[in-house]
Parts: C-alpha cells; sequence; structure tokens
C-alpha cells in the first residue's frame, strides 16, 4: 500500500510502498477513507517530541473495514468506522474508572516478538499512535475503532477522531463548563474551533475567540464565538479583563506555547479554570503566579477530551447531522496523499482550519 513516511525531522515526508500485515486475533484491518492533518503530526517532524523513525503519522481519521481477526465481535468487513489514538484495554485501573483516554496498557499494541504491523523490506515501520492513517489502510487493535452509522461522510467523520473529540470534550467532560458562563479559547485551527462549538454546545452564555489571524477570527463567529480579540493587536489578557471587566470563568489553550498557556491562566476571574489543550513541547515550563492559587484559580491539562470515544463520536455524529456540530466549515481543503507536505505548508502559514486527505476509492 501507498503511504506517506517520516524518516527525519525537518524533512518533507515521502510517498513510499510499504506492506501491512493480516488482522490478529483482536485486530481490525481498514481501508483509509480520509485522514485530517493535525498540527500534532508537525509536533513530530519539527521534532518538538522525540519519535523513532522510519514512521507513517497520522491520526485523525475514518474508512471501512475490510478484514477482522478471529476474536473480534464488535465490527465486521463493510462497516464505517472512526478511529482514536486513545486505544482502552478496558481493564485497567484508568478504564475500570472511567478514564479510558489514560489507558497506557501495552496489551493494544504488538509486542517485540510479533511481526510489526506496517513494514518496508522486512523491516519495521513505527505505527504512529496505534494508528498511522497517512497510508491507504489502517491495522490497529478492535479498541481503537468506533462503528458509526453509513450515512455520515467519512471525510467529516474523520474530523471526529481528533479534533473535535479534543476540542468539544474539554469542554464537556474535561472543564465541564456550566451554561451562562463566559469561556475564551486562544487558538482557532481545528481544535480550538471545535473547542468554541463546543462551548455553544454546552450553553456558555459569552464565547470569545482570541487569535491573531481576522480570517479565523470571523470563522470563529461561525462555530459559535459571541466575541473576537485579536492578540496582534495588543496584550490578549488585558484585553480580555477590559471585555469582560475582570476575566473568564473558562480559558482554553488550543496552540501548545508556554506564552499562551500562561495567559489563559491570567485571564481568569476568581475561582477560574484553565484547560491547555494544546500539546506543549517537550522540556518546556510554564510560570504562573503563586498568589493567584488563593483565588482558587485553576490549570489542568486535557488529552483527547477525556474522552469516552465509543459513547462521545456517536454523540458527535447526531449533533452534526442534526445541524449543531459544524463540521463542514472546517474542511479548508480536500487533498491527496500526495500533497501531505503541502498541507503543513499550509497549516503552519495559518491559512487553514483543516487540511483532510481524501483517499481514492472509499465513499465519502
Amino acid at each position: 500500500m501507498k503511504a506517506a513516511i517520516f524518516r527525519e525531522v525537518g524533512a518533507p515526508l515521502s510517498i513510499e510502498e510499504i506492506s501491512i500485515s493480516k488482522p490478529g486475533p483482536r485486530e481490525v484491518l481498514i481501508r483509509t477513507a480520509a485522514a485530517g492533518v493535525c498540527h500534532s503530526d508537525l509536533h513530530f517532524i519539527e521534532g518538538l517530541y522525540p519519535a523513532v523513525t522510519p514512521m507513517v503519522l497520522g491520526h485523525e481519521s475514518a474508512g471501512v473495514v475490510e478484514a477482522v481477526g478471529s476474536d473480534v465481535t464488535y465490527v465486521k468487513p463493510g462497516d464505517h468506522v472512526i478511529t482514536c489514538l486513545s486505544v482502552f484495554c478496558g481493564h485497567c485501573e484508568e478504564c475500570l474508572t472511567g478514564h479510558l483516554s489514560l489507558c497506557q496498557n501495552p496489551e493494544t499494541k504488538r509486542g517485540a516478538e510479533d511481526a510489526p504491523r506496517l513494514a518496508i523490506e522486512s523491516q519495521p515501520v513505527q505505527q504512529f499512535a496505534n494508528l498511522s492513517s497517512f497510508a491507504e489502510q489502517m491495522l490497529v487493535h478492535e479498541h481503537a475503532i468506533v462503528k458509526i452509522r453509513e450515512d455520515m461522510p467519512l471525510d467529516r467523520a474523520a474530523l471526529i477522531g481528533c479534533a473535535v473529540t479534543t476540542g468539544v470534550g474539554s469542554v464537556f467532560h474535561t472543564a465541564a463548563v456550566e451554561p451562562g458562563t463566559t469561556v475564551a479559547v486562544i487558538g482557532c485551527g481545528g481544535v480550538g474551533l471545535s473547542c468554541i462549538n463546543g462551548a455553544a454546545l454546552a450553553g456558555a452564555g459569552r464565547i470569545i475567540a482570541i487569535d491573531t489571524m481576522p480570517a479565523k477570527l470571523e470563522m470563529a463567529k461561525t462555530f459559535g464565538a459571541t466575541d473576537t480579540v485579536n492578540a496582534a493587536d495588543g496584550d490578549p489578557v488585558e484585553q480580555i479583563m477590559a471585555l469582560t471587566g475582570g476575566g473568564v470563568h473558562y480559558s482554553f489553550e488550543a496552540i501548545g506555547l508556554k506564552a499562551t498557556a500562561e495567559q489563559a491562566f491570567a485571564m481568569l476571574r476568581a475561582g477560574g479554570t484553565a484547560t491547555v489543550i494544546g500539546m506543549i513541547p517537550v522540556g518546556v515550563k510554564i510560570e504562573l503566579m503563586g498568589a493567584a492559587f488563593l483565588q482558587e484559580k485553576r490549570i489542568q491539562g486535557s488529552f483527547m477530551g477525556s474522552n469516552r470515544f465509543r459513547i462521545d463520536m456517536p454523540r458527535f455524529i447526531d449533533f452534526y447531522l442534526a445541524g449543531k456540530l459544524h463540521l463542514d466549515e472546517m474542511v479548508s481543503k480536500r487533498i491527496g496523499l500526495d500533497d501531505i507536505n503541502q498541507a503543513f505548508v499550509d497549516m503552519k502559514s495559518g491559512s487553514v482550519a483543516r487540511s483532510v486527505i481524501v483517499f481514492d476509492g472509499v465513499g465519502n
């Protein structure tokens, strides 16, 4: 099959032919229909997070089941599925206490003694996030997928696999935003726009979008922003304080930078909660004013929206089909796999919300 291979930090991905194994007892082979190009993939390309190469990146995807292992009963060939990188085992402490997105049980991967799921001339190719969706097929553990209704377009379903689940989930689950409250979201890419959409669905009274690009701020209004702040016009914390008369109840950092994480905390009102969604690079520390904790201000992280994806994703699809979740507007470009490097250029320029790779021969 054809896949985009990450071989060297800072270098373009190369389109190559690789082999994929047959499903083991609890594995599922999927024909990839669509894969979103996410900033998390770029972090690894730029060396901000360590990786073993060669590797097939990609983790925001949807497709059609082609084959299943002998012990799989959840799906069958022909089923439409969304993948999720927070694969769960179902019986560890995290899973049994309802924190499936934090499961780290290695049994969902193949062991060192097993044949690799992906290979080039019998040499292993690393699987990113247990998925590797920048490829025509994926071989995954059965607990890395959710079965979805077949009237859901797969190119939009792919976005639910990461951006939507991360953004909306952080509002619903991690922060538990209350109706009528004031929310600020820093960064209006795919995750930030999903966070804004989630805040609107949660009934937030005021939703303030923060970015430096006027086009993205205008787009944020479509997703539910009631106010916008252009951080290029001056200190966004000062702008938020002036706009709200003292700060927000909830802030969300959806970029992954030290400065914006600190700003998310600084713009809180007393008793407020800042949630960091963005992937802050390894080794970077953030600094906070210690006295602010006397006002019961809180800061927390969120991984994949603290999701229960087999429950959440079908609900998000229902939201979309009811016109409440704005996925059509999030897709800036539909591209082929060969265009993937340009997609990262577009991402770095800030000119797109999401580029989505659409694979030939699979219905969308």
